[in-house]
């Protein structure tokens, strides 16, 4: 898909949210399994299904990246959509987009050694190059544009209500968050 194509497709969904504004929400789906020890498979849409393992020394035979690892991935990725969707709109010639990303974790968080340790990331930074022939200008206000607007960025920046049930042999189980509520 051209510059062209990418800014036409956003400018009609665009139009179309303004004449319809319920076209505006989207669900998003994936469904995944758990296949032994901590290898796991992911499905979204009609894609192949994804395998997601862990290192080695996390227990896993490394077939496949760590959902940390995805959730870094899902950040980049995202942030370099955004910079070309923008680009794209505004008329701004990219060369080239790469960004790199790294994530601090403590593993005696999610391994229950610390209770002061969280089990996630700490800290998350990424160093994004760009290689273009526009204005210093231009670029920036893409930056901004890409920045303020990526969801995964957002997501990760501010809290996300996120909801769930764990059902046992298909009957609804309390979970320990819901016990303490």
């Amino acid at each position: 898909m051209s510059q062209e194509s990418v800014k036409q497709a956003l400018l009609a969904k665009i139009q179309a949210v303004q004449e319809n504004p319920a076209q505006a929400r989207l669900v998003f789906r994936a469904s995944t399994a758990l296949v032994e020890d901590v290898k796991c498979t992911a499905q979204v849409r009609d894609f192949a299904p994804l395998t997601i393992d862990e290192p080695p020394d996390l227990g896993g035979s490394d077939t496949g990246v760590n959902p940390v690892e995805l959730v870094l991935v899902a950040l980049g990725t995202c942030q370099e959509i955004m910079y070309s969707a923008y680009a794209a709109v505004m008329g701004v010639k990219l060369d080239e987009v790469k960004i790199d990303v790294k994530g601090y974790l403590d593993v005696r968080g999610l391994l229950s050694m610390d209770e002061s340790v969280p089990a996630g990331y700490e800290k998350i930074v990424y160093d994004t190059q760009i290689k273009s022939s526009a204005d210093p200008e231009s670029i920036q206000k893409v930056i901004a544009m890409a920045e303020s607007h990526c969801p995964l960025l957002d997501m990760m920046q501010r809290p996300v209500e996120i909801t769930g049930e764990v059902k046992l042999n298909g009957k609804r189980l309390e979970t320990t968050a819901e016990a303490a509520a």
